[in-house]
């Protein structure tokens, strides 16, 4: 039998997540020097880290710390203790129901590897966050999708029916939700946590909208409930790969056990920690950000051929009409303006546009109007 025979069947017929492609990548494909591109197809934060970060990480390799530069030399910290100590402040959370990963897919994976046997069944409720199924497929699951409702909101009723036939281990939320930018209402968080699963609340953007919302201090009263975080979008931290979870005790002792035990780096949980220092700089920024989301909602409305949706987070979803989006994702493309697309079904006529800057709001606008009536 051949090796390549010997791999596991479902990673075999597992179609690969379709990442985004890094800047450099992306201007030497397209010919066009990377100053003059607009990127506005990851969601990432376009006043990046603090000032703090960026300070803390040159200090690794001069003579910052007891070892100086040393410090990059030795291991890091596999428990993150200083890391997961400044996060209990900031999400009013105990250190010890804290896990930290590399980026919140990491966490994603982990939380899979520990429920899901081969077979075992995952809900998901698309359009979402193509991780989950994607991790669902990695470790073996068998994916439930549950699909939205026209307005994008979570059919309950539907989830509820499908827990029960499936009898699924994990049912995946994300609130706000990627693609989509509406938030999960807790009432209905409350309402599937009544399920005889684990609910995972990914709330990768809630900084983007009223803190209210967030369902993080919950965990201490379901132990059913965990909650993830990132530092990629309000931290401008996307490129570092940082990633934390809140988790009921019982839960993250099981996690303990599978983590890695070097999973984050000396210098992610340094820009880490310093980011968690300088709150008010990054939280001016997610301002700017949100004060833009609404000035870029109004003028995608003035495109005849956009239904904008409004968000609750740093992108705007928009249905593409009359006109193939594929092809207006390219020719954006064409001239410098990068856009997200999604080749599935439930998103085929649509694109999703993150909020930039004002310059790069001005410049999406004119690029969009510059497509004229082309397909």
């Amino acid at each position: 039998m051949p090796i390549a025979d010997r791999i596991r069947p479902e990673i075999a017929d597992l179609e690969p997540y379709t990442p985004i492609l890094p800047l450099d990548v992306l201007a030497a494909r397209l010919g066009i020097p990377i100053g003059q591109l607009v990127k506005l197809d990851a969601n990432e934060n376009p006043y990046g880290p603090s000032p703090k970060t960026t300070q803390a990480l040159a200090n690794l390799a001069t003579i910052d710390g007891p070892l100086g530069r040393l410090s990059m030399a030795i291991y890091p910290d596999p428990n993150q203790s200083r890391l997961r100590e400044a996060l209990s402040g900031y999400v009013g959370q105990h250190a010890e129901r804290i896990l930290c990963g590399a980026g919140a897919d990491e966490l994603i994976d982990l939380v899979l590897r520990l429920f899901i046997s081969p077979g075992d069944a995952v809900i998901d409720c698309p359009p979402t966050f193509g991780m989950y199924s994607f991790d669902t497929g990695v470790n073996g699951g068998r994916l439930i999708s549950v699909p939205r409702h026209a307005d994008f909101s979570l059919d309950i009723p539907a989830i509820e029916a499908a827990a029960e036939a499936s009898q699924a281990k994990v049912l995946f939320l994300t609130s706000p939700n990627n693609p989509t930018g509406n938030l999960t209402p807790p009432n209905e968080i409350a309402r599937l946590l009544r399920l005889p699963l684990l609910v995972v609340v990914d709330e990768a953007y809630i900084e983007f909208t009223d803190p209210s919302a967030s369902v993080s201090g919950w965990v201490e009263r379901h132990e059913n409930l965990a909650v993830l975080r990132t530092f990629s979008k309000w931290a401008g931290l996307a490129g570092m790969r940082l990633g934390y979870g809140v988790f009921p005790d019982w839960m993250i002792a099981q996690l303990w056990k599978i983590k890695q035990p070097y999973n984050l780096s000396l210098g992610a949980e340094t820009v880490a920690i310093a980011a968690l220092d300088d709150l008010a700089y990054l939280r001016a920024n997610v301002a700017r950000i949100v004060a833009e989301r609404a000035r870029l909602l109004e003028r995608l409305g003035e495109i005849a051929f956009l239904t904008p949706h409004p968000s609750q987070s740093n992108f705007i979803l928009c249905r593409v009409v009359g006109r193939d989006a594929r092809e207006l994702k390219l020719a954006l493309e064409r001239v410098g303006v990068l856009v997200r697309y999604y080749n599935t079904p439930l998103l085929r006529d649509y694109i999703r546009i993150s909020v930039g800057t004002p310059a790069q709001t001005d410049a999406v606008i004119a690029a969009l109007q510059g497509t004229g009536d082309r397909g």
